[in-house]
């Protein structure tokens, strides 16, 4: 009687395992999911800004901004931001023994 109820749960588990399988097979036969409502798929899109210094590309409202006018600058850490004020600052202010063909006596 045992024996028996053993090998009932046994065949009730390898039917189960066999369907699910099957299941999927024909889930991937047939394509990725529709949407409830037969419409298009639902695609989310971030918008994104690139670092000016490194070029990673970064979430505006997760990432740190710096305010040049009416522009936002948006960067991916705080060594980014400084090395862009440092080389802001170089270009605003040029040192005043510069030689070559930009430079003015």
């Amino acid at each position: 009687m045992l024996r028996a109820l053993l090998e009932f749960v046994l065949l009730a588990f390898a039917a189960r395992a066999f369907w699910l399988v099957l299941g999927g097979v024909i889930q991937g036969l047939a394509g990725p999911p529709r949407p409830p409502g037969g419409g298009k798929p639902f695609e989310r899109r971030a918008r994104m800004a690139r670092d000016p210094v490194c070029g990673t590309f970064v979430v505006p409202e997760r990432s740190l901004t710096l305010t040049a006018g009416s522009e936002h600058i948006f960067f991916c850490s705080v060594a980014c931001r400084d090395a862009y004020r440092a080389r802001s600052a170089a270009d605003r202010h040029p040192p005043s023994n510069a030689v070559g063909r930009g430079a003015r006596p």
